[in-house]
């Protein structure tokens, strides 16, 4: 198994979730359940970036290795967040290289990289834009391109496209699924959304509002 997630286990006064699943590499693995089942906290604990309840032993395993005790910056896994989450005093250019110049890239081999990283995501020509000039849609791609062009083995997607209009959020549901089957990159992604679950998901794993 490439990727397993066990005994994830986080308490509030009102509710609990306990969870786990498995990914087989190169597959898109979606979360799929209406708001406050706990989905994003699944994800967030996956990521670091929030603490399973300490009675009860988290075990995170990736490509051959446990991770659950790894800082965030160590784990392989890479995040998109639902508004992009954009460096705002940084071009396009500048905000898809950013992972590269901080593993210790130089910038100008860098900016190389990601201008060419460009062309799975339509943003040739987007280098020196900056995020205030973007849409939602093209924010979205750049946030993508920035996860993605650092290779992580895990990428996680927090209802990436959520904020958009519906038209759009299924044409960019098309469009990862696509860049998935190109790229070859492992995934999980929250959405509440059955047809985009649909689209994009080769497992759906339903989650429910549970006391």
């Amino acid at each position: 198994m490439y990727f397993s997630a066990r005994n994830i286990h986080k308490s509030w006064e009102s509710k609990t979730i306990q969870f786990g699943l498995e990914c087989e590499r190169g597959t898109m693995t979606c979360l799929l359940g209406p708001s406050g089942s706990g989905k994003s906290t699944v994800l967030n604990i996956i990521a670091g970036l929030e603490q399973n309840d300490k009675d009860f032993p988290l075990e995170l395993f990736l490509d051959g290795q446990f991770i659950q005790n790894l800082p965030p910056a160590q784990r392989g896994v890479g995040m998109v967040f639902q508004s992009g989450a954009l460096f705002n005093h940084l071009n396009v250019v500048d905000n898809v290289a950013y992972g590269l110049v901080s593993a210790g890239v130089k910038k100008k081999e860098a900016r190389k990289l990601a201008s060419e990283y460009f062309v799975h995501f339509g943003l040739h020509g987007f280098e020196k834009r900056m995020p205030q000039s973007l849409s939602g849609g093209e924010k979205q791609r750049v946030a993508l391109a920035r996860t993605l062009i650092i290779k992580p083995k895990l990428v996680l997607l927090d209802e990436p496209f959520s904020a958009l209009d519906t038209d759009l959020r299924r044409r960019l549901a098309v469009q990862l699924k696509e860049w998935q089957k190109e790229l070859g990159f492992t995934a999980i992604m929250v959405t509440h959304d059955e047809d985009e679950a649909q689209t994009v998901a080769d497992k759906i794993v339903r989650m429910h509002n549970e006391v």
